[in-house]
């Protein structure tokens, strides 16, 4: 949508518009864009809330009230807690409360990676598709690939046409798409926010991708860096490394 608000406007038609996803924002620099801190899928925050739905879209109707851009300013809010209807039913599809202490980090990833591997399935079966499958690895090589990097084992990229960066994160995003959509084929009602902050807080992946970030900032490797400082955390999970916060706004 960015990219096609540029055409617009250079038809005469004003635009702006909501980013999930600021750092693709920054890049591609909309004429006017309100960043939101809410999950992909929900650019005005939790349903069946129509005053804060209302307050979003009054936030990025004011854009439009900017004497030149491109403008990008950060909405200041969280979006409100998860109604009860939703929320209840969230139950996490495998007890990942066993204590293994002498495991390490990429053997305790695997054994989290095997015990979703039926949920997972299942998710599968019953959508006759699934989303974990950009970087072409098994949830295992992927994992596998993911804590070699934490560990300092520098292994090469699994796909010459990527770069070690470009591999990471599309490994990344096979992970995180391998445990929503797992966690997603359980019973009853799913909280989308709670899925989130499940893989994020209580997960063996969660901790690793904590641990990457380090591992990326640490790097010597410029894209990794990048994707480790910008890239790998969600900013509504935690802030930016201080090195990488984004200090100045288009005005």
């Amino acid at each position: 949508m960015g990219a096609l608000a540029h055409f617009f406007e250079e038809e005469g038609l004003a635009t702006a518009q909501i980013s999930l996803i600021r750092e693709h924002t920054e890049v591609i620099k909309p004429p006017r864009a309100l960043w939101v801190p809410f999950i992909l899928g929900r650019p005005m925050g939790a349903p069946g809330d129509p005053e804060f739905q209302r307050q979003v879209l009054i936030a990025v109707l004011r854009l439009l009230e900017a004497p030149s851009g491109p403008v990008l300013e950060d909405y200041p809010h969280d979006a409100p807690g998860i109604v009860d209807e939703e929320a209840g039913g969230f139950v996490c599809p495998v007890n990942f409360a066993r204590a293994h202490t002498d495991d390490s980090l990429a053997s305790a990833l695997q054994r989290e990676i095997a015990e979703l591997a039926p949920w997972y399935g299942e998710a599968l079966r019953v959508r006759g598709r699934t989303i974990a499958t950009l970087s072409g690895l098994t949830p295992a090589a992927a994992g596998k690939f993911i804590t070699d990097l934490i560990e300092g084992a520098s292994p090469p990229t699994y796909n010459d046409a990527f770069n070690l960066a470009t591999a990471l994160r599309l490994a990344c995003e096979d992970i995180k798409a391998y445990y929503l959509e797992a966690v997603a084929a359980q019973p009853g009602a799913h909280a989308a926010e709670q899925a989130r902050e499940w893989l994020w807080r209580e997960t063996t992946a969660g901790n690793a991708f904590f641990a990457l970030r380090d591992a990326c900032l640490a790097s010597a490797d410029p894209g990794l860096q990048r994707y480790g400082g910008k890239g790998l955390i969600p900013l509504s999970i935690a802030p930016r490394p201080a090195e990488w916060v984004h200090e100045v706004k288009w005005k």
